[in-house]
């Protein structure tokens, strides 16, 4: 595998940002690694957004991912997007701009990966699982399927919590959107447009309870769910745990004939 961290300017934000990407790599000398061959298409992609107090090297640095990539033959890529609940902040930075139309151009661009939409996912933890499931919810054409671990599912949330306050207001200008509303989302969505949602948390995490209403809510519209809420708290151990499984859940087309 490699890995590499990626500092470039992006129109979207007209500031620089940075992603971490981890590629399949062919070798022949390599000990414990098995060679890969990039399939026609490209490698199938996972974008893998990160949580509210995280950047992009969360993932790499407190999880095995680049394992796991590797494992299941898959690019992954982990862009930056600050604390911005990926959005175009009321009065900040347009991160949904630059995670939904700019950066799957990019990517394609610098990088051999597919851009068919069954070779493209989506997954996130806390804010970032949040941010996946918007996006797939948002753009259901775009994605394979789509998975939140631990996601920050309710927004709403953000409104009635005085530490968030700030926040909320800087990112939302004191009102959620409906385009920024999972439940809405999933109200207003095609059930039989809708990608496959994995969706998790630990029985032990305060976002427990509302990822369940979620799923439910979910189940209810016709979305087809995959839910796991095993024990577990709001970190890393259970993340590292949880990818894998989400990894190995992916509708990934098979290679060869």
């Amino acid at each position: 595998m490699a890995l590499l961290t990626v500092d470039l300017f992006s129109e979207s934000l007209e500031v620089g940002t940075s992603l971490s990407v981890v590629l399949p790599q062919a070798t022949r000398a390599q000990i414990g690694i098995d060679s890969v061959s990039a399939p026609p298409h490209g490698w199938p992609v996972l974008y893998l957004l990160h949580g509210l107090s995280d950047d992009h090297s969360a993932w790499v640095r407190y999880t095995s991912i680049e394992r796991y990539a590797r494992e299941a033959g898959l690019a992954v890529v982990m862009p930056a997007a600050g604390r911005s609940f990926y959005a175009d902040e009321a009065r900040g930075h347009r991160y949904w701009t630059w995670i939904s139309e700019e950066l799957p151009g990019v990517v394609a661009e610098m990088f051999r990966v597919s851009t068919r939409p069954q070779d493209t996912y989506v997954a996130g933890l806390s804010m970032g699982g949040y941010g996946a499931l918007k996006l797939a919810l948002r753009h259901p054409d775009r994605f394979a399927a789509a998975a939140s671990l631990s996601g920050a599912v309710d927004v709403s949330i953000l409104a009635t919590a005085p530490e968030r306050a700030e926040l909320h207001e800087r990112v939302f200008a004191g009102s959620i959107p409906a385009g920024a509303d999972l439940f809405s989302l999933v109200d207003a969505l095609d059930p039989a447009a809708a990608p496959p949602l994995w969706v998790g948390c630990g029985t032990e995490d305060v976002l427990h309870d509302a990822n369940r209403r979620f799923v439910d809510h979910a189940v209810a519209a016709g979305l087809d769910v995959t839910s796991d809420f095993r024990p577990g708290l709001h970190e890393w151990g259970l993340w590292d745990r949880v990818v894998r499984d989400v990894i190995a859940w992916l509708p990934r087309p098979k290679v060869g004939p």
